[in-house]
């Protein structure tokens, strides 16, 4: 997927959501173990140019960063700085951030950091309400000018309205769990949630149901990914709040304009995507068939 940049690949589990890791799942069927880790070919994507010279990820793209691992893993250390280097170099890019491992973040951050770097999107992962009291409280006081919740694999309800109330959440992502062992998503967990975030006016979105979903009082088992996403577009709880302002920089320091920034493309196939209010868009690659 063009908008997912690994830099390093494989993980060590730390908490509930971990159980029945997708990385681990699909690592297995690959014959590979997913406590394996490793610094990837794509390393430096970010840089990367296309024939004609530009580089292959457009001005104003987000880019979701570490999603076969994460950003914060002790292991990553030492490849770390050279990774926040290539997201400093790119600020006409907007990277997206996630981590169960808030306690670390304070001590990885650049030397230059100051208040936060305008284009980087930080969020922590939540799948329950333990996993909330825990980590919110530490998002909160990082300095980060952009911050948000994935509550996802949603493995119960959670309660975060006094966090909400912070005014420094800017978007909450729920989704349910996939592949081996999944555990259910209950659409009222999901409801809550949007409710909460309508209430503060912050961006929510259901971006896909899991592999077993519970709706009122029944329990359905929805493997194909494409159907829960779809799923989760027609239960209508995803609704768009306060819009998030990036700042993005060309070479020089100077802002680019919107009109320079890249401009998604969806398919018809597209319109029904529970996925698509954080999704960069078709890239016409042709390799599905939708």
């Amino acid at each position: 997927m063009h908008d997912i940049w690994n830099p390093w690949h494989g993980c060590i589990k730390v908490s509930e959501g971990c159980a029945h890791c997708y990385m681990y799942y699909l690592d297995c069927l690959r014959g590979k173990v997913g406590s394996e880790i490793y610094k990837t070919q794509g390393f430096g994507y970010p840089l990367q140019r296309r024939r004609g010279g530009g580089y292959k990820i457009r001005s104003g793209e987000q880019i979701r960063v570490c999603m076969t691992s994460d950003f914060f893993l002790e292991e990553a250390d030492i490849w770390r700085d050279a990774a926040w280097q290539m997201m400093k170099e790119r600020s006409d890019v907007r990277f997206f951030l996630l981590t169960k491992r808030p306690e670390r973040v304070e001590k990885c951050l650049p030397s230059d950091w100051g208040e936060g770097w305008d284009n980087i999107f930080f969020n922590v992962t939540c799948e329950n309400q333990y996993r909330a009291t825990e980590r919110i409280p530490i998002l909160l006081n990082l300095p980060f000018k952009h911050k948000g919740i994935m509550t996802a694999p949603l493995i119960g309800p959670i309660e975060i309205d006094n966090f909400l109330s912070s005014g420094q959440i800017e978007q909450v992502i729920a989704g349910g769990e996939n592949y081996d062992g999944a555990r259910p998503c209950n659409f009222d967990w999901v409801k809550s949630l949007s409710a909460q975030c309508l209430k503060h006016d912050i961006s929510f979105y259901f971006i896909e149901t899991g592999t077993v979903f519970v709706k009122d009082g029944k329990t359905y088992h929805i493997p194909n990914k494409r159907l829960q996403s779809e799923m989760a577009f027609k239960a209508q709880v995803n609704h768009v709040g306060t819009p998030m302002e990036f700042y993005l920089t060309d070479p020089l320091g100077f802002e680019i304009e919107k009109e320079y920034l890249h401009q998604p493309y969806f398919k018809s196939s597209c319109e029904k995507c529970g996925s698509k209010c954080i999704c960069n868009g078709c890239s016409k690659c042709g390799k599905c068939n939708y």
